[in-house]
C-alpha cells in the first residue's frame, strides 16, 4: 500500500509491502525511501504536529508512539496521510521539494500553515433547521418573480429567533438598498436605516439570523450551487453576523421538462473552515482572470483531497440546512422598502383603512409598516416600545394610535 507522508518538505509517498505493517515498519520505510533516520522521526495522524514550536509541543503527539501498533488499528490504509516531524537535515529527491534545513530555518510559519490548511466537507450544520414565515418568504419571492421574472438578483436580511436546539425561525425580511444585475448583487447599505431595523427587531424579540438572495434564471443552467462571488458575499455576511446558526438562503425559479416553473428555496451555512479562511484573508478577492464560477481561488495553496491547490470547489464550503415553514406572527402586506416604488404615507393610510375591522395592534403588525413609522419616532425609546406592543399583541397606547393616524391623515 502507498502511504502519503506530509512533512515540512511537502507531500511525499512511501510504499509499504506488508498489509499488516506496524508503526515500526512505516518508520523503516520512511528511513529507506525518504532518508529520515528512524530515531529522528515523530509521526502522527494529527496535522497539528507540523505546527509544534518546541520539543515539549512535539511530545504531546503520542498516537503513533507505540512501535508495535498496526497501521490498520490507527485507520491508516492505502492513500492515508501521516504527518512527520524530524530534527536535522536531509537531501530531498526530485525538483518538487526544497529542503528547509532545521525546523523553521528557511520556511516561514505562514508557508507551513499554508501547506497544512486542509479543506474537507463539514458534515453537520450548527443550525438544526430553518423555518420561513410564509408571508415573509412569499412577499420576497413574489416581487422578484412578478417584477423581474428572476432575471436580476435580489437579496434581503432575514430576522427572527434562534431556539436553544439551534432551530432558526425567520419572521421578516429586510431588503436593503441594492443594485442587482443578472450576475452580480451590490449592497448599498444604509447604516441609519439598519439602526431602525435593529431597534424594531429588539422590540419584537428578534435578531438578524441570515441572508437570502435570488439566483437568476440564467444561473439555473450552470453546474454550481453557488458561484464564487455568491460564496464570498455569503461568508462575509456570516462572519459579520457572528451567529453560529447563521443561515444563507437561496431562492431560484426552476423550470421543469414540461415548461412549468416553480420557486424553490435552499438553505446553507458557510462551513467553519470557510469562515476561518475568510477572516484570515485567504480568499482572492481581486481576480486578474476569469475562473470557473464553481471554484473559489485562494491566495495560497490549500490541501484538498490530498492535493495542493489554489482553486477550491464551492461545494466544500456549503453545509446543507433542512427547511420548513410556519405561519409567522407578522403580516407582509405593507409595501416593502427600497423597491422600485418609494413607500409613502399614502400607503400607510390605505393600509390602515383596509384593516379597519381589526384591533389596532393587528393593523400595525407588519415589519415594513413599522420601518416607515420608525422614521418619525425616537429610535431608542418609541421604536422598540411600539414593536414591543406588536410582539405581545397588547393594546397600543392612545398616544401612539393618534400619532400614527395623524401621520396617515397627512398624506
Amino acid at each position: 500500500m502507498m502511504i502519503r507522508i506530509r512533512s515540512r518538505d511537502g507531500l511525499e509517498r512511501v510504499s509499504i509491502n506488508n498489509p499488516r505493517a506496524t508503526v515500526a515498519g512505516l518508520k523503516s520505510g520512511i528511513e529507506s525511501q525518504l532518508r529520515v533516520p528512524v530515531q529522528a522521526q515523530i509521526l502522527s495522524t494529527n496535522q497539528n504536529l507540523l505546527l509544534a514550536k518546541s520539543q515539549t509541543d512535539l511530545t504531546r503527539f503520542t498516537d503513533m508512539i507505540d512501535q508495535n501498533t498496526r497501521l490498520a488499528a490507527l485507520n491508516i490504509g492505502h492513500g492515508s496521510i501521516v504527518y512527520l516531524a524530524y530534527e536535522g537535515e536531509r537531501t530531498v529527491a526530485g525538483p518538487a521539494f526544497h529542503p528547509s534545513g532545521s525546523f523553521g530555518k528557511k520556511m516561514t510559519m505562514d508557508d507551513l500553515i499554508a501547506k497544512q490548511m486542509g479543506i474537507t466537507h463539514q458534515e453537520n450544520p450548527h443550525c438544526e433547521l430553518v423555518s420561513f414565515g410564509r408571508d415573509a418568504a412569499n412577499a420576497f419571492q413574489q416581487y422578484v418573480n412578478e417584477s423581474f421574472a428572476f432575471a436580476v438578483k435580489r437579496c434581503g436580511f432575514m430576522y427572527g429567533t434562534v431556539s436553544e436546539e439551534g432551530k432558526v425561525e425567520v419572521d421578516f425580511i429586510y431588503e436593503p438598498p441594492q443594485q442587482g444585475t443578472e450576475e452580480n448583487l451590490i449592497l448599498l447599505r444604509d447604516p441609519d436605516e439598519e439602526k431602525m431595523v435593529e431597534a424594531i427587531a429588539l422590540g419584537l424579540g428578534m435578531r438578524k439570523v441570515g441572508f437570502i438572495f435570488t439566483q437568476t434564471v440564467s444561473q439555473d443552467k450552470k453546474d454550481y450551487t453557488m458561484s464564487n462571488s455568491e460564496v464570498l458575499q455569503a461568508v462575509e455576511l456570516q462572519a459579520e453576523g457572528d451567529l453560529k446558526e447563521w443561515v444563507t438562503a437561496v431562492a431560484k425559479l426552476e423550470v421543469d421538462e414540461d415548461g412549468g416553473a416553480a420557486v424553490h428555496f435552499e438553505a446553507f451555512q458557510m462551513s467553519d473552515m470557510c469562515v476561518r479562511l475568510f477572516k484570515e484573508g485567504w480568499f482572492e478577492r481581486d481576480l486578474q482572470e476569469e475562473i470557473d464560477p464553481k471554484l473559489s481561488r485562494m491566495k495560497k495553496d490549500v490541501v484538498v483531497g490530498g492535493k495542493d491547490t489554489k482553486d477550491v470547489d464551492n461545494d466544500f464550503f456549503m453545509v446543507v440546512v433542512k427547511i420548513a415553514d410556519h405561519q409567522g406572527p407578522l403580516s407582509s402586506s405593507f409595501p416593502v422598502e427600497n423597491r422600485n416604488t418609494p413607500v409613502t404615507m399614502r400607503a400607510l393610510k390605505n393600509h390602515l383603512d383596509r384593516a379597519k375591522s381589526l384591533p389596532f395592534v393587528k393593523r400595525i403588525s407588519d415589519f415594513h409598516l413599522l420601518l416607515l413609522l420608525a422614521r418619525f419616532l425616537d429610535l431608542n425609546s418609541d421604536v422598540p416600545a411600539l414593536a414591543g406592543y406588536v410582539q405581545v399583541q397588547t393594546i397600543v397606547p392612545e398616544g401612539y394610535q393618534l400619532l400614527i393616524e395623524s401621520l396617515a391623515a397627512a398624506s
